[in-house]
């Protein structure tokens, strides 16, 4: 693991979410995002890059009981990945290690969970 990417999950305090996929397949979607990576920030930007093209929006999502649509993703200048959710025409940026998805989850979900794995040290 690399030093920034320590520093990272260290700054962003991460626990484990329970995820569908095993830890191999995890790891081998981390792998593809990060292939040509050198450090965190580019990590996290091969990661974002993924979940960007490969997550199918819009989808609903339940965010402290209320209904949210999210509508997109963007990536923080400190490259914390964001979810762009919207309700009653509010937006709202939320971190996407804690936007609880919905069931049946949306396609390309598993950017996400290869997100969230890398960013607790998978």
């Amino acid at each position: 693991m690399l030093k920034d990417q320590e520093d990272f999950r260290k700054r962003k305090r991460l626990k484990p979410s329970k995820g569908r996929l095993s830890k191999a397949a995890l790891d081998r979607l981390v792998e593809e995002a990060i292939v040509d990576c050198y450090n965190a920030s580019e990590q996290a930007t091969g990661l974002y890059t993924m979940i960007e093209e490969n997550l199918k929006f819009p989808f609903e999502a339940d965010v402290l009981g209320v209904p949210v649509t999210a509508t997109g993703v963007d990536i923080t200048e400190d490259d914390l990945v964001i979810a762009v959710c919207q309700h009653k025409g509010s937006k709202q940026r939320l971190p996407i290690l804690e936007l609880p998805l919905p069931t049946p989850r949306p396609a390309g979900s598993e950017w996400i969970e290869a997100y969230r794995h890398w960013a607790r040290g998978g």
